[in-house]
């Protein structure tokens, strides 16, 4: 892997385009979110900037108002009115600004639900849901997981055309097949990134990591709480009005949580008892979200971490001056505000986010991005310098917003 630099990053960090010549060739197009800005710099990660550069911006009226546009996992638009509002803390070093979601008139979104399916989803894919809520009358129908499939039969159904991106991302999953047999996809509901790397590292976990097997892990939450007041208003899925101070024996439980199915996983020898622990864990959703709060606020006890230490004039990772050159996250405080709290409700995890939970978890994540195929970016590693005992977790992307997994290694590549 090739040196990390500002510009290559830079490159990382925007969002690509190159899937849009050939977006109509996809038979069902994998869910993705999109997200359109106005009057706002930087809030998707749309261009990376220097750190001078970034300070210089939080000079903008806090009473900015922007409207989104965001396109959630069902492939619909949502209207959303945010308002820009400082929130001051002793603890940061500066304002920490955040995008706080306030009531709008979304009753024109909501009635036509029904009458925008047609717009902004394949028929076929609208008849095949009805058909199983009418079989399951509930939400168990929407697999986390999928079962195996074959790669490369996969690939074939999803990219039949014949345009340079279709070609290119047929050569992908060729390259990809070399060493992976089938593919499992991952339900695409803003938690993507967070359920393909849990699911691969509890698939292969062979021991409880030594970060989970600190007696101070489950004390984080009150910990960081007695540090950090703006942590007070930490957001949880389907709870966002309360407060930290209400809710952090929640945190705590769902550590905990963590802890006890990575080390019940990680005891059981054989390959297939494995594999159905996890398929059971990835379909009881309680538990499943559960873990990805879990994991948001390792995150975000990381990224407290890189910044004291860079503070203190420690050596840091280049991802962690990127992850807090940006205009939303310029601190810890800001992070939190305007990008962990809206991951699972409002969006997923951004490039320089992906760094972040490879640094959290101590894992490698390594991703096929299949856009960037014939590039040097076609593999890439998150972080690009891991450390030699952290294991590799292997994903596969087609546009760096929606991940699968590559499971069944050939056996060629495993001798």
């Amino acid at each position: 892997m090739d040196e990390l630099t500002q510009d290559n990053l830079q490159g990382w960090m925007t969002e690509p385009t190159s899937l849009s010549a050939g977006a109509e060739e996809k038979k069902e197009s994998v869910p993705t979110q999109l997200v359109k800005h106005t009057n706002e710099v930087g809030v998707a990660s749309e261009e990376l900037v220097s750190a001078n550069a970034a300070a210089g911006q939080k000079e903008q009226n806090t009473s900015e108002i922007r409207q989104d546009y965001v396109y959630r996992s069902s492939g619909r638009p949502e209207k959303r009115d945010m308002i820009k509002s400082p929130v001051t803390d002793q603890d940061a070093p500066r304002n920490c600004e955040l995008y706080v979601p306030v009531a709008s008139n979304r009753s024109a979104v909501e009635s036509s639900e029904e009458s925008e399916e047609d717009m902004y989803r394949d028929e076929e894919e609208i008849e095949r849901e009805k058909i199983l809520l009418c079989e399951t009358n509930s939400s168990e129908y929407k697999l986390s997981v999928s079962p195996e499939m074959d790669i490369m039969e996969y690939c074939r159904k999803e990219w039949r055309g014949n345009t340079p991106v279709a070609k290119r991302m047929r050569k992908g999953y060729e390259a990809v097949a070399q060493k992976f047999a089938s593919i499992r996809r991952i339900r695409g509901d803003n938690y993507c990134a967070f359920r393909a790397t849990l699911f691969q590292a509890l698939s292969q976990a062979s021991q409880l990591p030594r970060w989970l097997q600190s007696e101070d892990f489950t004390m984080l939450p009150e910990n960081l709480l007695s540090k950090y007041d703006w942590i007070k208003q930490w957001q949880l899925k389907q709870k966002p009005g309360k407060k930290m101070g209400e809710i952090s024996d929640e945190i705590k439980e769902y550590l905990i949580l963590l802890r006890k199915k990575w080390k019940n996983i990680s005891e059981i020898k054989d390959p297939l008892e494995k594999q159905e622990a996890c398929d059971k864990l990835f379909k009881n959703e309680e538990e499943e979200y559960s873990l990805y709060e879990a994991l948001k606020f390792l995150m975000l006890n990381t990224a407290i971490e890189l910044y004291n230490a860079d503070k203190s004039g420690r050596r840091v990772p280049v991802f962690s001056w990127l992850l807090f050159a940006r205009d939303t996250s310029s601190n810890p405080c800001q992070l939190m505000h305007n990008h962990l709290n809206h991951i699972g409700h409002s969006g997923g995890l951004e490039q320089v986010e992906m760094f972040l939970l490879a640094y959290a978890l101590q894992y490698t994540i390594q991703v096929y991005r299949l856009y960037k195929y014939s590039t040097d970016e076609f593999i890439t590693l998150y972080p690009n310098d891991p450390e030699e005992d952290w294991p590799v977790v292997t994903l596969i992307t087609e546009d760096d917003r929606h991940y699968n997994i590559p499971v069944r290694m050939c056996q060629e590549t495993m001798l």
